[in-house]
């Protein structure tokens, strides 16, 4: 894959990543919180930016959006394929509650 059209996946999940997290936080913040894994601060600053600053954002050459968690155990459940998805899903939820959330520095 040539640099360019990997920087273009980038922009574009990083788009589709800010625009999904701004529509969670404006229809139930508490659970987008949750689910996006930051805390209010954060969570201000992404629901109250401008279309603009939002495609600023995403045109970054960088990533957004990271893996919410390091530990190989949550990496295994959340790609088994036990009988029983639900149970594993609701397993590694219950552990990746646990993680604290980003906050801004």
């Amino acid at each position: 894959m040539e640099t360019n059209q990997i920087l273009d996946e980038i922009r574009e999940i990083n788009l589709g990543y800010m625009l999904l997290a701004q529509q969670l936080l404006r229809e139930d913040k508490a659970t987008a919180m949750y689910r996006l894994g930051i805390g209010e601060d954060l969570a201000n600053i992404v629901e109250n930016l401008t279309s603009s600053q939002l495609l600023k954002m995403a045109a970054s050459n960088m990533l957004l959006c990271r893996f919410r968690f390091d530990d190989q155990l949550i990496a295994e459940i959340l790609s088994s394929h036990h009988r029983d998805r639900a149970l594993a899903q609701s397993h590694a939820t219950i552990l990746m509650a646990g993680l604290p959330a980003e906050a801004v520095a």
